[in-house]
């Protein structure tokens, strides 16, 4: 078959949906993705010039009192008039989009024409873009189950997030630190705010690095564009041993290496640490429509597999505390792991591809 996939303008959309066009298309199917305008988008898609690609104008929807809502009808009239140019040159049997305004279009554009359509919502409290998408689609399918109770009434199923392919390769500890050229003998703080990186994070890594340069503790920093000479600076100040780079596409020696995680609490980035079995302090991204990002963080601390911190909260005495603590409880990590790793879903791009194909026959 052919499968339209509409997966741009976030690494959280983003990669889930190249998880997805990786499985399909080694079951011989053919992918055209849609794509957003953004940087972010055409760095992931050189490391995949088997798929084919298109730009769709970069849609956010603003407030319908706004003047800016003239632009985003304008920019979605633009989106469905060249959805519905490919699909009439294409003819795909069924079209998928990983959530963000840059779906609606595709997934209209589908539903006018009767093809199967089907919306991933990766958080427990979904977006407005798929709260839109989910009253129109054939199914939507939920990275939470909890996310069921945000769309009621909706025929829905759970797959879970999936996860890239380039991540499921096996990577020894040892090999990794080696990559990032740090010691195996100190335990390794991994810190990333996702694909943007997280200034609120580095912030905080910033003032509590004082106060953990006494461990024995070594850090591999993800910082996003802006903050990497920074946090280089300021390691080095501090004596600490780190690998600190704005991205890094080979997250799996990351994983493989890090003792302890800091993330926020992306749908994505959660998906990933369950998979890898890794136990984190969750820091969600206060800003976060709907504050989605602590709803996420929540599901894996009541399961005991992550620790939360609300930035707003934070202080850097007592995130060195909870830091150090983790890095010197072997035990209380490997609990932590375990629950973690016990939330993972079972080959989510799997269970997705399974479900597009059966609408299709």
């Amino acid at each position: 078959m052919k499968a339209i996939i509409a997966c741009g303008g976030t690494g959280g959309h983003l990669f889930p949906g190249l998880a997805v066009a990786e499985q399909l298309s080694a079951r011989g199917h053919e992918i055209l993705l849609f794509v957003s305008e953004k940087e972010i988008d055409a760095q992931a898609l050189r490391s995949h010039p088997e798929f084919r690609a298109e730009k769709l104008p970069t849609i956010g929807m603003p407030s319908l009192l706004s003047p800016a809502v003239v632009g985003f009808a304008r920019r979605l009239i633009e989106s469905l008039s060249r959805c519905g140019e490919i699909y009439k040159r294409d003819k795909p049997g069924v079209v998928l989009g990983m959530g963000g305004f840059t779906s609606i279009a595709p997934l209209l554009a589908g539903r006018l024409r009767g093809i199967p359509t089907f919306v991933h919502e990766s958080n427990v409290i979904p977006g407005r873009a798929n709260k839109l998408a989910a009253r129109f689609v054939t199914q939507v399918l939920l990275g939470f189950d909890a996310c069921r109770a945000n769309l009621p009434g909706v025929n829905a199923a759970v797959t879970g997030t999936p996860i890239r392919s380039t991540l499921l390769g096996p990577v020894s500890r040892e090999d990794a630190l080696e990559r990032f050229k740090l010691r195996p003998d100190r335990r390794t703080l991994l810190v990333m705010g996702g694909s943007q990186g997280a200034a609120g994070v580095n912030q905080l890594m910033f003032k509590a690095a004082p106060l953990l340069k006494a461990g024995n503790v070594q850090i591999i920093h993800i910082t996003g564009e802006r903050d990497e000479k920074l946090a280089a600076a300021n390691y080095l100040r501090e004596e600490i041993p780190a690998y600190v780079a704005p991205f890094h596409h080979q997250m799996q020696d990351a994983y493989a290496a890090a003792d302890l995680v800091i993330s926020r609490a992306g749908a994505a980035s959660i998906s990933e640490l369950t998979h890898f079995g890794l136990p984190s302090v969750l820091i969600p991204f206060p800003y976060a429509t709907d504050n989605h990002q602590e709803a996420n963080a929540r599901i894996l601390e009541v399961a005991g597999a992550a620790l939360v911190v609300r930035e707003n909260d934070a202080n850097a005495e007592i995130f060195a505390r909870i830091v150090e603590g983790l890095l010197a409880d072997d035990g209380r990590r490997r609990a932590i792991s375990d629950a973690a790793r016990s939330l993972a879903p079972e080959n989510s791009a799997g269970q997705i591809a399974d479900i597009l194909e059966a609408a299709v026959r």
